[in-house]
């Protein structure tokens, strides 16, 4: 069964060379000692050295080793059978157990490796006193001490190269975090200084442009019917007003978001009902009511955004069967309301929590975008009652002013229709 290997760092290359020499180090110390009489047969040692020397080479050949869990037991299990013809042949062997400690920690994982070191150690243990031909405790010193001495490597440098990819790990996810906070805030500057601009020329140049119109409709119709020419002449300015008065609030709806760019904020809450229920399957209708004026650019920022949060809090949390969104224009304000008849929540329980993410539902922020205008924001809620949302904003005085000079104009404009229809031909 293949089985995640950790990537290979330099250390672990240098680690890896120096094991490699260790080995055949030993190998050829044990020919040399057998060839100069010390331990065993020149012949037979050189044989079984050999023998051993092939396999070790053969398995980094092997690709499954290292990869496979499985293949990587089998390797050492045939290394381990050329090693005990090398223990047999000299006691000289024995050191060999040391880089096979290593070799069995490291390919086998930390429950079979322990184990195969403890075998490992034991065999060379038995073969060194058969050498000797005594028992005690002289010969297990050593093999005892090398893998004591191996597990405590080894485990110590794989707690060391958990603990730095667990770093590198945060520190990727820091790097990446950093990156989305700077693109946040990038996002949030762009969008607080449009509605900056959007707000400064709705306040000014529209709100003087309308007064404009106030007096020169006034002043028409104060002059009396003799003065034809200068009343023509103040319907010219009047026009000239409000053409610069329709241009000012194309630049200030160039300001606002996109889904505010081209229509005004029924147009736009008809649309996202529309794509929401698209892409959720979650049935999701609009209804306004009152007579409709254009709202102050922050006004419909915020009361979209709200409406946008309510229903993406719905469709993710309230496993609701329906939504409804309604907007009403009443007498100097504006509300907004979101219905389902979902799962709910309890909302003090919210509130006491903090509002966290896997909590907070995003209400913190809808109630800060009502406040920042003035306005309030409540929540009805209950496990298994569903929830309802209602945001009420104050309309400022001057779009009052505006919404009135708008209805006035339309009243103007039929009456003066009105009456070219009853002139006689």
């Amino acid at each position: 069964m293949a089985t995640d290997r950790p990537r290979t760092t330099p250390v672990a290359r240098v680690l890896r060379v120096c094991l490699h020499l260790l080995v055949a180090g030993l190998l050829a110390l044990a020919v040399v000692r057998a060839v100069a009489g010390s331990d065993g047969d020149p012949a037979a040692v050189t044989a079984a050295a050999t023998v051993m020397a092939a396999g070790y080479a053969g398995g980094p050949l092997i690709g499954a080793v290292g990869r496979s869990r499985r293949a990587s037991a089998l390797w050492l299990a045939l290394l381990g059978v050329t090693w005990v013809g090398v223990l047999v042949a000299t006691p000289d062997g024995v050191w060999l157990a040391f880089p096979l400690y290593f070799l069995e920690l490291h390919l086998l994982g930390r429950r079979a490796g322990p184990v195969a070191v403890g075998l490992t150690a034991v065999a060379a243990i038995v073969a060194y006193s058969a050498h000797r031909h005594t028992v005690g405790v002289a010969p297990a010193i050593g093999p005892l001490l090398g893998a004591a001495f191996a597990v405590a490597t080894v485990l110590g440098y794989q707690a060391l190269y958990r603990e730095s990819e667990e770093r590198r790990r945060l520190i990727d996810e820091l790097t990446a975090a950093r990156a989305d906070l700077a693109a946040a805030h990038h996002a949030a500057g762009v969008l607080a200084e449009r509605e900056r601009l959007a707000r400064e020329i709705h306040d000014t140049l529209a709100q003087s442009l309308t007064s404009i119109q106030l007096l020169l409709r006034a002043a028409q119709r104060a002059l009396p019917e003799r003065t034809a020419a200068a009343s023509e002449y103040v319907e010219q300015a009047r026009q000239a007003a409000q053409d610069n008065l329709d241009e000012a609030r194309r630049f200030v709806r160039a300001l606002t978001p996109p889904a505010l760019e081209s229509d005004t904020l029924p147009v736009a809450l008809e649309r996202l009902c529309a794509t929401t229920t698209v892409r959720s399957g979650l049935p999701v209708r609009l209804h306004v009511s009152g007579e409709r004026v254009r709202l102050p650019v922050p006004h419909e920022v915020a009361l979209l955004r709200i409406a946008q949060s309510a229903l993406g809090n719905t469709v993710r949390h309230a496993g609701a069967t329906h939504a409804e969104v309604t907007l009403s224009f009443l007498v100097g304000e504006v509300a907004l309301d979101v219905v389902d008849d979902g799962a709910g929540f309890d909302p003090e329980a919210v509130r006491s929590a903090g509002g966290g993410a896997d909590g907070g539902f995003g209400l913190p922020s809808m109630r800060a975008r009502a406040r920042a205008l003035g306005g309030t924001f409540a929540v009805e809620s209950a496990p298994g009652e569903g929830t309802a949302l209602a945001v009420l904003v104050p309309l400022p005085a001057e779009a009052e002013a505006e919404a009135e000079a708008e209805a006035e104009a339309h009243a103007d404009a039929a009456a003066s229709a009105g009456g070219a229809k009853e002139e006689p031909s």
